[in-house]
């Protein structure tokens, strides 16, 4: 009889095995079984070495080669797997945790077996460690071993090379260290950007602690709600920052002791000490000077033993929202937001010969990320300003021959201004990340491509919770989807668009909720159980509370948060679809539109407009240029014109402040 031919064997690897401590072992391969039932419910059927077969989540698994039965079934499944990266793509961790199933009974799986291959080499790594885990205290050092006296850090006339940052980095460590910083105490960061921020966050990782960066617009309730919130051991400030008494605000939410710097409040019962970043020493506080003077009392062996004990798994840092529709909530994530980083600036081509304009706030995610992490993972020069100011922002693009900035509308708005004001020569300016795709936005982009040329910024989209990136242009887009998009799907990310009231799936070109899965999910909101649970839907997507609507190019783009959206009269508005209207009238500097309670409509539009300097409309002016235009239910009713909107630190307009002042001015008529 003629021999049949040998099956193919198909394998999957073991990328994650919490939860199944005695069943799954972490880096081993497994036989899948291509029967009909593997993959339906997106669970892989996967073999034992005695021929035994049971079911385990298929994100448990990274694939090498899988039957096209259960690849099909897995994607009908809806699992989280692009078809053409499935044999690289392992799903996150985190975000499952909750949702497996245990098996009936225990595997003792096996090992595939080894065939031979003049390939292989037993002192590579295995598939399933081709991102090594990394920590963020380590970054520093390594730019420092590759980049030694190449600059690192600019502010001010301050200047530092790799080496010196690390230098800094290791003096911060081991001056938190002998105030008494224990590795997983939070310490919260409540300062403007300056150099030392970054001593800051990569000694506190470095010594594993979880920094708490703080909202520099925050005032005093915001400041006593986040201290007692995040269980904060340490606070370090500013004393005065510009106009503004830090120490003074302090002063009036913590009891500082008389004597020594030994903090006993039975209203922070966590806190110990207020470190001052100043000239000088004050009372009840430390002063970083002196913290800095006792860092000798820690050795380096001290320092290395703490260093080399930080878990990537842990939390490295709670961030807080910035809260344009509410009062934040405390983001936890863990150091493998190092992976999302290093892939970004692969596929936007940062390297050590990039220059990074940073003038976002530090303390939130795109500028935490686009700045701080991306310079130390690409050895990319960073060059930070305390706070955005469009003409000094040019004026250092042209001194430092800046090539990379990002930034949301407002900031791209303020920077064509100036630059059409005086301009400055920026053709040193590459690329960047512009949160784009928003119809309010849409005109303000199209604008930069004429004033901030030659630079090739590509669109994205991020929120805390889901990080920086997570949608994310090519450098070869075209005006079209760099204006009109939010991006592609990044590396390790499924993103769809469901309809939030039946949870299913959208189709092409019909609008819907951004949902999100990824290995980069946030670890949830700290202290907050209820909200994290509340966060993701039954199927384990995290669910943005964002609007999107997926293009036929796999392209999606970000619409407007579902609380801006306006029920006039029972049809939807698109608050943002008005505001890139209005921003089309020769006289509209910048304008916001939100939603004011009606007798008879139910909601009715508002508009917040500032004019352009010289330019003059007034509210009949606003409506009559609406008429004939757009539909007579997106017309605003009432327009209410100011000098300055209230912002985010992070350069959005505050609507929730906006809704209360139409809410003043409107609702008693």
């Amino acid at each position: 009889m003629e021999a049949q031919p040998e099956q193919p064997l198909e394998y999957v690897v073991c990328v994650n095995n919490d939860g199944y401590p005695a069943s799954l072992e972490l880096h081993k391969t497994y036989r899948v079984l291509a029967d009909d039932d593997a993959g339906k419910h997106g669970d892989l059927r996967v073999i034992d070495e005695s021929g035994e077969d049971y079911l385990y989540p298929a994100n448990c698994f990274a694939f090498i080669t899988v039957p096209e039965n259960v690849k099909a079934s897995l994607l009908k499944a809806r699992q989280p797997l692009a078809a053409r990266h499935l044999d690289t793509i392992s799903q996150r961790e985190s975000s499952s945790r909750q949702q497996r199933i245990p098996p009936v009974k225990p595997v003792a799986p096996i090992r595939a077996p080894v065939l031979s291959s003049p390939w292989r080499d037993s002192n590579r790594p295995t598939m399933t460690d081709w991102y090594p885990k990394r920590r963020f205290g380590d970054l520093p050092r390594e730019m420092a071993e590759r980049f030694g006296d190449r600059e690192a850090l600019v502010f001010r006339d301050a200047r530092y090379t790799f080496s010196e940052v690390d230098k800094e980095v290791d003096r911060a460590g081991k001056a938190l260290m002998a105030l008494g910083v224990e590795a997983g105490d939070h310490v919260s960061l409540w300062l403007n950007n300056r150099a030392e921020w970054l001593f800051f966050m990569f000694g506190l990782a470095r010594v594993g602690a979880v920094q708490v960066p703080v909202n520099t617009r925050f005032r005093t309730n915001d400041l006593e709600y986040v201290l007692r919130q995040s269980d904060s051991v340490m606070l370090i400030t500013h004393d005065v920052s510009g106009p503004i008494d830090y120490l003074a605000m302090v002063r009036e939410v913590v009891s500082l002791p008389g004597t020594g710097d030994s903090i006993e409040d039975s209203d922070f019962p966590v806190l110990k000490r207020v470190v001052i970043v100043g000239d000088g020493d004050y009372p009840g506080t430390v002063g970083w000077g002196t913290a800095l003077a006792g860092a000798g009392r820690v050795t380096n062996e001290e320092l290395k033993a703490r260093a080399d004990a930080v878990d990537p798994d842990d939390p490295v840092f709670i961030m807080y929202t910035s809260g344009t529709t509410g009062f934040p909530k405390g983001v936890l994530h863990n150091h493998n937001l190092i992976r999302n980083t290093e892939e970004r600036a692969y596929r936007l081509g940062v390297t050590e010969d990039d220059v990074i304009m940073n003038y976002l706030p530090l303390f939130h995610a795109f500028g935490y990320s686009e700045g701080s992490l991306l310079s130390m993972v690409s050895g990319a020069r960073h060059v930070i300003t305390e706070t955005f100011d469009p003409d000094e922002v040019l004026d250092l693009v042209e001194r430092e021959r800046a090539t990379l900035a990002n930034g949301f509308d407002t900031h791209v708005q303020g920077l064509c201004d100036a630059q059409e004001a005086r301009p400055r020569d920026v053709s040193s300016l590459r690329t960047g990340l512009f949160g784009a795709g928003m119809h309010n936005s849409t005109p303000v982009i199209r604008r930069s491509f004429r004033l901030l040329r030659p630079m090739h910024a590509v669109s994205g989209y991020g929120m805390t919770e889901v990080w920086v990136g997570a949608m994310l242009g090519a450098l070869d887009d075209d005006e079209e989807h760099r204006a009109e998009t939010s991006g592609y799907p990044a590396p390790g990310y499924d993103i769809r668009v469901f309809d939030p009231d039946t949870g299913q799936e959208q189709p092409d070109g019909v609008a819907g909720e951004i949902r999100v899965r990824s290995y980069c999910l946030m670890l949830g909101y700290y202290k907050k159980p209820k909200e994290t649970a509340e966060s993701y839907d039954e199927d384990g997507w995290f669910c943005t509370g964002d609007m999107g609507e997926r293009r036929a190019d796999g392209y999606i783009r970000f619409i407007g948060r579902y609380k801006d959206m306006l029920k006039v009269g029972g049809e939807n508005v698109d608050p943002m679809e008005v505001e890139g209207f209005l921003l089309e009238h020769p006289a509209v500097q910048q304008v916001a539109v939100v939603g004011v309670a009606d007798r008879r409509l139910a909601e009715v539009p508002v508009a917040f407009v500032e004019c352009k300097p010289g330019a003059e409309v007034d509210e009949d002016g606003v409506i009559a240029y609406c008429r004939g235009k757009v539909a007579s239910f997106k017309i605003p009713r009432h327009v209410v014109f100011v000098d300055a909107f209230p912002m985010t630190a992070s350069g959005k307009i505050r609507k929730v402040d906006l809704r209360a002042r139409a809410a003043e001015l409107f609702e008693a008529r």
